[in-house]
């Protein structure tokens, strides 16, 4: 004997792909903006600032990926 099963796969339309690609565009545009205030405010403090939060130059721009974009 046979059987035969149909299921049917919801797919989204053009408007909501459209709206999903403005959300993951508006997610990259604002995590690289938190990537880059983060740099920028690290590069202005002086090597003194810096020595006392433990964070040495070479790792600023780890610490920014790490704040816009996590581990």
């Amino acid at each position: 004997m046979a059987y035969v099963n149909t299921t049917r796969v919801a797919r989204k339309g053009a408007y909501e792909r459209l709206l999903a690609l403005k959300d993951t565009v508006l997610t990259a545009v604002q995590q690289r903006r938190v990537y880059g205030r983060t740099l920028a405010e690290l590069n202005a403090l002086t090597d003194r600032e810096l020595n006392d939060l433990g964070i040495s130059r070479m790792s600023i721009p780890e610490i920014a990926h790490e704040a816009a974009y996590g581990k």
